[in-house]
């Protein structure tokens, strides 16, 4: 609510203030749900594979799952709030995500979890790039939308920290269950409250291009497929070999569809303008670190300092604190020194946060060897956040809002899906490596040892996250120019 448009004294409680405050309270709390749920079942793991009688290779896809038919769907479901009506598309997004929470809670086995979330991706691929949408169409140009952007640039930074805390705390007071069951109530509320107070759009003509779509899903799934077996059974193996050329395949045949299509899903000019395809290499590079950063120190919190699922839930609260506090200062400074200045401190911040958790030991505390690198790590990340978020929608037609944002969200979920794949390749290796060396002096490996090996897989992983993330940086400093007048709406004319 205190997002929404200024005005003098007398009009601040206008209807159309109202109107706009209560839009984008759904609008976040929607953007809030379906970034949570990416990590809110990392912290509930140990009970879902104890009550169902996962496996370990089968636990990992419990989180990918959803993250694929996330992010492989976005760009979909962003075209389709373009062709078909933004809201509209958008309560049928929520209803579906609120659906697979439902069902996906009352799973009573692998595959039926598993389909639950595969639900909660494809509703949530609907739901996600129309909300960005409809901000910039909703929110009137300069200050107000910018403050707007600035909430929900921090529920996109903050949801994978909610997540866990959420998780947390649902799993130790209620069961592993509720971390699904309570997107059904919100999802209700969003669905029925949003026809009231926002907008329908104009649809444009058009097609779906489902080759496309199908191309590029089942080529990421067969990608993350292919990296998550070559932790467990080596990169010569021939299912590895066989999943991941499938998948570069499949992404060359859908560039190539791309290319060709009068439809297409992801035209190429939408990465004609530096600005905005800079910030979608960014948000890729970014995604792909923050997720598997998530995914470790959750591993960390419970197996090393042995941490319950509340009080693991807890120990994030810092990181979502300090991303809502500096993506919201974000949102004021940009019309005063533009997107540039704080996407470069924001990418280093970041990089420096994931470089100092790299330094963890078995014998950290919370407090010595978690705690400030948190704060750094979340603070880098509010402030890259809310440029991102602009730059992408920066100076594009309105009839395509919903690709740009489309757009944004697939290289957040992909990079997440990928970063976890590869990062946990990387992570199991050290580790196994390391068990290796302690098992060829003729005894078994210790606990102490086990919980060593782990963590120098994780700190590993920590210092590849924060070569990610200079990487962002330098990606930033060639591409992204919104300068301070065109964020205070000069510039930033959509439609």
């Amino acid at each position: 609510m205190s997002a929404a448009p200024e005005a003098a004294e007398p009009q601040a409680a206008s209807p159309e203030n109202q109107r706009l405050g209560v839009a984008l309270v759904v609008i976040s709390m929607a953007q809030l749900m379906v970034i949570l749920d990416a990590t809110i079942v990392n912290i509930a793991l140990p009970s879902i594979q104890a009550d169902l009688g996962l496996s370990n290779a089968s636990l990992q896809w419990v989180i990918t799952s959803y993250t694929l038919a996330f992010g492989g769907l976005l760009l979909l479901g962003g075209r389709a709030g373009d062709i078909l009506g933004r809201r509209r598309v958008f309560i049928f997004g929520i209803w579906l995500f609120s659906a697979g929470s439902l069902f996906g809670g009352l799973a009573w086995n692998a595959p039926t979890l598993l389909a639950g979330r595969v639900v909660q991706g494809i509703g949530a691929a609907i739901a996600a790039p129309t909300a960005l949408a409809l901000i910039a169409t909703e929110f009137p140009e300069g200050k107000p939308r910018n403050q707007a952007m600035g909430v929900y640039a921090a529920m996109s930074g903050a949801g994978a920290a909610v997540g866990l805390i959420l998780g947390g705390v649902l799993t130790d007071l209620l069961n592993w269950r509720w971390v699904l069951f309570v997107n059904v109530p919100i999802g209700i509320f969003v669905a029925l409250i949003a026809p009231r107070v926002l907008h329908e759009t104009e649809g444009y003509r058009g097609k779906f291009d489902l080759p496309g779509a199908l191309t590029a899903t089942v080529g990421l799934s067969m990608l993350v497929y292919g990296l998550t077996h070559a932790a467990t059974d080596g990169w010569s193996d021939s299912i590895t070999i066989a999943a991941l050329a499938v998948a570069v395949l499949l992404l060359v045949a859908f560039v190539a569809i791309e290319m060709r299509s009068p439809h297409a899903l992801m035209p190429l000019r939408i990465f004609a303008d530096p600005n905005r395809a800079g910030a979608f290499g960014i948000m890729l590079i970014i995604g792909a670190a923050m997720f598997a950063l998530f995914f470790f120190l959750t591993l960390f919190v419970q197996g090393v300092l042995g941490y319950s699922a509340l009080k693991s839930g807890f120990a994030f609260v810092p990181v979502s604190v300090f991303i809502v506090i500096s993506a919201g200062a974000a949102s004021v400074l940009i019309t005063k020194i533009g997107a540039r200045p704080l996407a470069l401190a924001g990418t280093l911040t970041t990089a420096a946060g994931m470089l100092w958790l790299s330094r963890l030991e078995v014998d950290s505390t919370y407090v010595s060897g978690l705690l400030l690198p948190m704060i750094v790590l979340a603070t880098g990340l509010g402030f890259t956040f809310m440029p991102l978020t602009l730059a992408a929608v920066s100076n594009v037609a309105d009839r395509e809002a919903g690709l740009a944002s489309g757009v944004l969200n697939t290289t957040q979920q992909i990079g997440g899906s990928l970063g976890l794949a590869v990062l946990s390749t990387i992570a199991f290796t050290i580790s196994t490596n390391r068990l290796t060396e302690v098992g060829q002096s003729g005894t078994a490996p210790s606990p102490a040892d086990i919980a060593s090996a782990s963590v120098d897989g994780y700190t590993t992983a920590f210092q590849v996250a924060a070569g990610l993330a200079l990487a962002a940086f330098v990606v930033t400093f060639f591409t992204i120019k919104v300068r301070a007048e065109e964020a205070s709406g000069a510039n930033t004319h959509v439609g």
